[in-house]
């Protein structure tokens, strides 16, 4: 496939790996005129995607974990960092990045487990560990000040922590079909931890049944495409068991009554966005969460959008950030005039 080709196609992306936050890589639509073909460059087109999304792919070492993450957009802007969900990757972001690039400095981690990114084998998967992880690798790259965290699904999870734990250093949060401990939790990919093992893809077939628990309207995915990303979740699927078992630990740690004060604890601007059919976390907990974070912004719902707006519904996603951080960015400027 040519790089005029895949220039035609780009707004067009494949769905990847999803379970708990389900993030995915970009979905890629080819031409009803187009010859099938049995083999793609998947690498090459991945990297195709970023670099049409402004993005560039970069690795670093801190401590014990090599990671791979993209990076756009002119170091002189405020620095977003965009994480995202379970069984997934940074790819997930890359047709709201886009977007994103043109006005700000992008940073897309892999996380440990998923993607690239190289974790020791006896790595601690824990939610609290992969926030301070997070924290290394930001203070690594030097953006660790007023910083713009936006997280999808477990992503929003992790950034939720972050924003608790370092309040003078975020400067925003999104969140976006997060999962945490919420008194209006109530689909079964939140109560028991086997439902979610079954969004684990593990075995050839399992994608398509993740897709359709997903999100509401599944976009077009060539097979080809989609064997070779399942194939690439498979392989990760052990560390995803891992991650899915450290995510129910939580409920030893925490109760509905302390997430909820950790929550209180978040001093940054807030923008909450759900899908209003997700099946995965549903969109009563967004209300919750505008309840317990003191400077959240009415939740923005999506109709007809499941767990997956990063996919369903992107273009809606990328304006209302957008839109949320000039709001943030004016009334930074109103308070320093004063």
């Amino acid at each position: 496939m040519s790089a005029f080709q895949i220039s035609h196609i780009m707004k067009f992306m494949t769905a990847s790996a999803l379970t708990l936050a389900l993030s995915s890589t970009l979905l890629a639509n080819l031409s009803a005129a187009a010859t099938p073909t049995e083999y793609l460059d998947y690498p090459k087109l991945l990297e195709e995607q970023r670099n049409w999304a402004g993005l560039s792919t970069k690795t670093v070492h801190v401590s014990n974990i090599t990671w791979t993450y993209s990076e756009g957009g002119s170091k002189d802007k405020p620095t977003l960092l965009l994480i995202h969900g379970l069984d997934s990757n940074r790819d997930s972001w890359n047709e709201v990045a886009r977007s994103l690039t043109k006005q700000y400095h992008v940073i897309v981690p892999d996380l440990p487990g998923s993607g690239n990114t190289k974790a020791p084998l006896n790595f601690d998967f824990s939610i609290p560990n992969l926030s301070e992880e997070l924290r290394f690798f930001v203070e690594t790259l030097r953006i660790q000040n007023k910083l713009n965290i936006a997280g999808h699904s477990l992503g929003g999870s992790i950034a939720m922590f972050y924003a608790s734990q370092y309040t003078l250093d975020t400067k925003s949060l999104f969140l976006m079909g997060a999962s945490g401990l919420f008194q209006n939790n109530h689909t079964q990919y939140t109560k028991n931890p086997i439902y979610l093992k079954q969004l684990v893809v593990s075995q050839p077939g399992d994608l398509n049944f993740v897709m359709k628990k997903a999100m509401v309207n599944q976009p077009f995915v060539p097979e080809v495409r989609l064997k070779q990303q399942e194939q690439q979740l498979i392989a990760q699927s052990g560390d995803t068991s891992k991650l899915i078992n450290e995510v129910f630990k939580l409920n030893h740690q925490y109760t509905v009554a302390s997430f909820r004060n950790l929550l209180k604890s978040i001093d940054a601007p807030t923008l909450i966005l759900w899908g209003k059919q997700d099946q995965i976390v549903n969109f009563e907990v967004a209300s919750e969460i505008k309840s317990s974070i003191r400077h959240a912004q009415q939740p923005i719902i999506l109709n007809n959008v499941g767990h997956m707006p990063i996919l369903e519904a992107p273009q809606r996603v990328t304006e209302s950030y957008l839109d949320f951080l000039s709001k943030i960015q004016y009334q930074n400027n109103v308070a320093a005039k004063h």
